[in-house]
């Protein structure tokens, strides 16, 4: 005869309800509860149902994961091979699968996320970027469907729940490490300015000059993909100035390798001649040459914390919003070193000497 949830229940001495919980990894369920059920179906040799218990729930115990649009950012950039560790390791804890979907462009992936939605393929998304006037979010609020965005949304983000870093302080830390070390000419390599992680990082960038009363220049600040050559282009436009930056701050590790890879056929030396502070301390940014500076923003974190939000969302809609800030850390290296004014130079001077 088949072993039952009630059997269970009578053995662990709790309701049938508890036993569905558990078997779902429900989070409100304490862990001591837990390990009694799971002791009672281990003894009695009971395995749940997972198609049943779908079946009954209308649930797929599967959860969607929306990509950027771009594939070659994607599938070069090391960012998003560990936010999918981190939301792998989330997912497969709470015994969910993952549905991947990215397209060629903004409307590809919108439509491939409609089908997913009005299939009911999925019980919730992750979004794994912001944008500017992401009509993407505007449907997923429409329906009313479970979503968490990493990154700041652009608009309502007090009633989106989402992950993501203090990218505004991130950035003016970073700035403000070069003007500690004596840099005045300081360029921002940022990615599109559609994203809100640009946005926000470029505003922390103003913000340090602005303190340090050092006027920003436009032609110091370009744009590009996260790809390596974003970096590439944008350092070669830099070092083209007659006025060429001292130091750079760039937004990603695989853009910063582009530009230590141009600068090296300039013949430009880093650390020497100018300075490199760069963002997310992949592993790229520990094996390049030289070793970069770079804020880790934890990025398994950020795709574990975004999992966890969003099957709480999914196993109770009531779940209040929130917004989680993952913590951000700078790791110096050696691509940066010390400017000083050269000492013939008034305080007015924009001439110095790197030591």
């Amino acid at each position: 005869m088949a072993v039952t949830i009630k059997d269970v229940a009578k053995l662990a001495n709790v309701a049938p309800s508890t036993v569905s919980r558990v078997i779902a990894n429900h989070s409100r369920i304490s862990e001591a509860t837990k390990r009694k059920v799971k002791k009672a179906m281990e003894q009695l040799g009971y395995h749940p149902n997972e198609n049943a218990r779908s079946l009954a729930s209308q649930s797929t115990q599967t959860i969607g994961l929306v990509m950027p649009s771009s594939g070659d950012v994607v599938f070069q950039n090391p960012f998003f091979s560990m936010v999918l560790q981190g939301i792998s390791e989330g997912s497969h804890k709470n015994k969910y699968a993952m549905y991947l979907t990215t397209g060629k462009s903004d409307e590809e992936t919108f439509e491939a996320v409609i089908r997913m939605v009005q299939g009911k393929r999925v019980d919730g998304l992750i979004l794994l970027n912001s944008k500017v006037e992401d009509k993407l979010i505007s449907y997923l609020r429409r329906r009313d469907f479970p979503f968490v965005v990493i990154g700041k949304p652009f608009k309502d983000a007090e009633e989106i729940t989402h992950v993501d870093n203090d990218n505004v302080r991130a950035m003016r830390e970073a700035t403000e490490y070069l003007i500690d070390y004596g840099h005045r000419k300081i360029a921002f390599i940022g990615g599109s300015l559609e994203l809100m992680v640009t946005v926000d990082r470029l505003d922390g960038y103003k913000q340090a000059l602005n303190k340090a009363n050092i006027p920003i220049k436009n032609e110091y600040i370009l744009h590009g993909e996260f790809l390596r050559e974003g970096g590439q282009e944008a350092v070669s436009e830099l070092m083209a100035l007659e006025q060429r930056p001292t130091s750079l701050v760039v937004v990603d590790d695989l853009m910063a390798l582009g530009v230590l890879s141009t600068l090296d056929e300039l013949g430009v030396k880093v650390p020497e001649e100018i300075s490199v502070v760069s963002f997310n301390n992949v592993l790229l940014a520990e094996m390049s040459k030289p070793p970069l500076t770079s804020m880790d923003i934890n990025i398994f974190d950020l795709g574990y914390q975004a999992t966890r939000s969003l099957i709480e969302i999914i196993e109770n809609r009531a779940e209040p919003t929130k917004r989680i800030i993952i913590p951000h850390k700078l790791v110096e290296r050696q691509s940066c070193s010390h400017q000083v004014p050269l000492p013939s130079d008034d305080q007015n001077t924009d001439e110095f000497e790197i030591v």
